[in-house]
């Protein structure tokens, strides 16, 4: 009774443990419609920084077959066949904000509905004319 037991029971500990390593082969998608509208924000820097800056077995710029990013006019979407965590591509893309001098003015958030998915938005700015004006 004991055999029978003990080897599914160390089947479902090895799945639950590489569930816990990260996402193997997923697809995330960064949703800059709002500022590529605006026309603040230039997509194709953003994929060429994307495709600089991802590191691979601790190196940056050789994506080989693991990454692929593809880009259309308002998304760019991440594809990967490694560990790749969602929150490395939200570093990256505050990263590039940060050095667009655009941080101040957009964030990262994640989409409400879509799993994998950020979206550029504006800060909520109030105008405080009518306390100027007394």
């Amino acid at each position: 009774l004991s055999k029978t037991t003990t080897p599914h029971t160390h089947t479902s500990l090895s799945n639950m443990a590489s569930k816990q390593k990260g996402k193997r082969g997923n697809k995330f998608v960064v949703d800059c419609k709002t500022p590529v509208a605006d026309e603040i924000f230039d997509i194709a820097s953003f994929e060429k920084f994307l495709h600089d800056r991802i590191k691979v077995n601790g190196k940056t710029g050789v994506l080989g077959d693991s990454v692929s990013i593809e880009r259309d006019e308002n998304t760019v979407t991440v594809t990967t066949k490694i560990q790749f965590s969602k929150r490395y591509l939200k570093y990256l893309t505050k990263k590039f904000l940060k050095k667009q001098q655009l941080r101040d003015y957009i964030r990262v958030i994640a989409a409400p509905k879509a799993k994998n998915t950020y979206e550029l938005k504006y800060f909520n700015v109030q105008n405080n004319d009518e306390e100027d004006e007394q």
